[in-house]
């Protein structure tokens, strides 16, 4: 358990050790609550909006299904967009591929 002591306007310093373990860093937002414990903060890590696009459910179920492909080595590598453009043509080409509606 840490102490400290609330300053003038309200303000607080948190301990070190705290903000490593919740990863905080000048400028962050924290919620504050009242609850039955007390006061709880929690860290609120704003997205630049030009990146929000990363965060939907749907990219991310693509990154979730990317990192099941390299891990299971379904990889292919090309050198160059023409070798890709050459390599997705046979895919779909292949007989017996299924289709994957988007």
């Amino acid at each position: 358990m840490s102490r400290t002591t609330l300053r003038a306007k309200g303000q607080l310093t948190l301990p070190e050790e705290i903000r490593a373990a919740a990863h905080l860093e000048e400028g962050d937002l924290l919620d504050a609550e009242i609850t039955d414990e007390g006061i709880l903060l929690r860290p609120q890590k704003v997205i630049d909006a030009t990146q929000a696009w990363f965060w939907t459910t749907e990219w991310q179920e693509g990154e979730r299904e990317a990192d099941t492909d390299r891990a299971s080595d379904r990889l292919e590598i090309v050198g160059s967009g023409e070798e890709l453009l050459t390599a997705l043509g046979r895919r779909a080409k292949a007989p017996g591929r299924p289709r994957r509606a988007h």
